[in-house]
């Protein structure tokens, strides 16, 4: 859990006293300072964040949780629900009772549309590298920042790629293989469908044969601002017009193999047509957009079927997924290093995830308050 970026892990005091504001100084440290301490040796993580015992506190409690070095604070008070932009301060953000969830959802989703709710995107968090264990299979994951893909002059490693594409005030911080290329020549760019590349801003239609192979496979269309994985239509998307029409400011663009995750549901045998040997047991890539709006890159570090590779990823909390190319062109690449345990296949196209350029555009009315 502590590894899981979509969980942060905050204290809650060693005792759960019913009320911080009766205890003596010498407690209260105990109860505050030694429950930061004794997590971070723990976990190995910062623990940044105290939520008081049934919400109680005064001056004095929140001046020592200031001494201990959280951030912030969570409180909540029995007689009145209130959203954290009505907080008093950053030591006091205020939450909903349990038993009030469905009020909350009402208040800050506009409430449940259908099965859905409004889901942004989040392109400013920091990127974050980690792995979770699935019994026998393990998955190495990096979140955060900005999404991008790479279309490169010809095949090569991904690491190679990007040293050679740092595009300008772009600091690449890692990569996965992209899309499917073309065999038939050691040196060939040629994709497997259309592309359209960051990199060169050069759309690239799809030859017509191939593409339609590739009817309702998943065409990934990244924005400055967003991401849409929608049904290849050989029709309509093999040419710059048509995937504008899907995303009018549109900067990237390919088809990937398959929908592991839809709309937060692994997808199950049936979806993934005739793809050969979807289901084999195979090193795999992926990406996709989790529950929080993070782009998120990763790979199987041993062999593992997509259906079963769909099923883990939706229990990680991605709202969408889509494999890669897999096999022998499995390759992901953090901060220059290559993070499986071969030597990967060349490959053209390239996945990316970018530093945010600034974090500086907050949302938070009580952050902003505090400033």
């Amino acid at each position: 859990m502590a590894a899981d970026p979509l969980i942060t892990i905050a204290s809650h005091s060693i005792s759960h006293p019913k009320d911080l504001t009766q205890l003596s100084d010498g407690k209260m440290q105990q109860e505050i300072v030694e429950s930061k301490r004794i997590l971070e040796k723990k976990l190995g993580i910062p623990i940044q964040y105290f939520t008081y015992p049934e919400g109680h506190y005064d001056e004095r409690v929140s001046a020592w949780v200031k001494a201990a070095g959280y951030q912030a604070a969570f409180t909540m008070d029995n007689q009145e629900n209130r959203l954290s932009n009505a907080s008093k301060s950053l030591l006091a953000i205020d939450r909903f009772g349990q038993s009030s969830l469905e009020t909350a959802v009402t208040q800050a989703w506009g409430g449940p549309q259908g099965q859905q709710w409004k889901l942004g995107f989040d392109f400013n968090a920091p990127i974050t590298k980690y792995t979770v264990n699935f019994e026998t299979t393990p998955l190495i994951l990096i979140s955060g920042g900005k999404p991008m893909t790479i279309h490169a002059e010809t095949r090569s490693q991904v690491q190679e790629i990007l040293a050679e594409t740092n595009l300008a005030k772009t600091q690449i911080m890692a990569g996965v293989d992209g899309g499917f290329f073309s065999m038939k020549y050691l040196d060939s760019n040629h994709m497997i469908g259309p592309v359209l590349g960051q990199n060169t801003g050069q759309f690239i239609p799809g030859n017509d044969s191939e593409n339609q192979k590739l009817k309702n496979r998943p065409l990934v269309l990244i924005s400055s601002d967003e991401v849409r994985f929608v049904p290849f239509n050989p029709q309509q998307h093999n040419n710059l017009k048509g995937i504008q029409a899907e995303m009018t400011n549109v900067t990237d663009a390919f088809v990937a193999a398959a929908f592991l995750v839809r709309n937060a549901q692994p997808q199950p045998d049936e979806s993934f047509g005739d793809l050969f040997d979807f289901n084999a047991s195979r090193h795999r890539a992926f990406w996709g957009i989790d529950l929080s709006g993070r782009p998120v890159i990763g790979v199987s570090y041993q062999r593992v079927g997509s259906v079963l590779l769909g099923e883990m990823l939706a229990q990680l909390g991605f709202r969408e997924a889509v494999m890669l190319d897999s096999g022998a062109s499995t390759a992901l690449v953090y901060q220059g290093e290559s993070l499986v345990r071969y030597v990967p296949r060349p490959v053209p196209h390239v996945v990316a995830l970018a530093k945010p350029q600034s974090s500086s555009n907050l949302t938070c009315t009580v952050a902003q308050n505090q400033q």
